[in-house]
């Protein structure tokens, strides 16, 4: 490890930090040792460092200097400018903020286009699901991280729900999108815009009175094991309700699905050595670090009800009943308490057993059955909100913050 690292980790928690243990400040801040192995990475090894004291040391100390020098204005109005992956970055730019950019741009060694696309074309295909899942499945769940919570609340982000979540659907749609990583596409812009924005908020959220009364603990939030944590509330979750809702998905498919999200993790900074290098090696580091995690805070709950009032917003086929009810059936009633959705004694149920006979027969598992009609009103109303989640992507720039949450 270098000077860097060392200084990082002990201004991060001192011999707290270097034991690799999280302050246990709160119940919310509980998290077991690392122990997830190395050699189970796409890197095959490594140093062995707990992620949580490991942030993005190229990223950082850019973009630390870009808003001291006040250059965030200038800034943005030059990257709105570059939207596809093959162009060249505008003219302008700070010369240490372009040559990181330069780098940050270039996909890893390991990247196979092949893979790119067949996971490319794999999220076309199963687009209701995935795109179910990602805004009422993991949009959800993150409001039941306590770290994701607190740092999307308490920066400028969480001043304004609305256009936080385009900027998550600018994301959501850049990956599954079939050109994502083509020249003609808008992943590697995305992925190095959202790396920059990270940098930014680990550089202003420490200066937020309220963000340092409620971290539990972390000096610099939006660490590598925080990426992670966000990763597997989507990659991971998201291919695990498919195989538990019984949607057809081919070893091959699963492959270059996960390998979609292996390139994204690595172009959003982090390191090799901690992206796992099969489903297997992602379930079990998601044992470690999203599932004992999840619990509810203020700012989690009060997020909650504002994504709900956006969903239903979008689409008044979703009405909040139908939302909480079907969130529940995917995330658990467990999560489902923790972020405050209502109880639906009569949809709950129902929803319970008609979403998987409409999954089977759309997967042609089954002939066309008696399936109840609340079902086919769900379907319909999450293809409506699919479609839109997806389209409100293309309309939003992703700018870099210079403030906080106005208090």
């Amino acid at each position: 490890m270098d000077g860097l690292s060392r200084r990082r980790m002990l201004f991060a928690g001192g011999a707290l930090g270097a034991a690799g243990a999280i302050g246990a400040a709160s119940p919310a801040a509980a998290r077991s040792l690392w122990t997830w192995p190395a050699s189970a990475s796409v890197a095959g090894a490594g140093a062995g460092v707990d992620p949580e004291w490991v942030w993005d040391e190229e990223a950082d100390p850019v973009l630390a200097a870009v808003l001291d020098r006040g250059d965030v204005p200038r800034v943005n109005e030059l990257l709105r400018q570059w939207t596809r992956n093959d162009q060249p970055l505008p003219d302008g730019l700070p010369a240490d903020l372009r040559e990181f950019m330069e780098n940050a741009r270039r996909l890893p060694s390991w990247a196979d286009r092949a893979q790119l696309d067949r996971g490319a074309r794999f999220s076309k295909t199963k687009g209701i699901y995935v795109g179910a899942l990602y805004g009422l499945g993991s949009g959800l769940m993150s409001t039941a991280i306590p770290r994701e919570s607190r740092a999307v609340y308490y920066s400028k982000g969480g001043a304004d729900m609305k256009d936080r979540v385009a900027k998550t659907a600018r994301l959501g749609y850049d990956i599954g999108d079939l050109d994502a990583y083509q020249p003609q596409g808008s992943m590697i812009v995305t992925a190095v815009k959202t790396r920059m924005v990270h940098a930014a908020v680990r550089h202003l959220l420490p200066r937020s009175p309220s963000w340092e009364q409620t971290n539990g603990g972390q000096t610099i939030p939006i660490s590598q094991a925080d990426i992670l944590v966000t990763w597997h509330s989507l990659a991971t979750f998201v291919m695990r309700k498919l195989k538990d809702w019984g949607v057809r998905v081919s070893t091959a498919d699963a492959t270059a699905y996960l390998h979609v999200w292996q390139v994204s993790a690595s172009m959003l900074g982090v390191s090799d050595e901690y992206i796992p290098v099969s489903w297997d090696a992602a379930n079990a580091q998601s044992q470690q670090v999203l599932d004992p995690i999840l619990a509810h805070t203020a700012e989690g709950e009060a997020l909650a009800d504002v994504l709900l009032g956006i969903v239903a917003e979008i689409d008044a086929g979703l009405t909040r009943p139908l939302i909480s009810a079907f969130s529940r059936y995917t995330l658990s009633d467990r999560v489902g308490d923790m972020i405050g959705l209502s109880r639906e004694p009569v949809l709950e149920p129902l929803i319970a057993t008609a979403w998987p006979l409409l999954v089977a027969f759309r997967e042609g598992l089954i002939p066309f059955p008696g399936i109840p009609a609340v079902a086919w009103t769900l379907e319909e109303a999450l293809r409506k909100f699919v479609l839109l989640f997806l389209s409100e992507g293309q309309q939003i720039a992703i700018d870099l913050p210079d403030t906080n949450r106005p208090s």
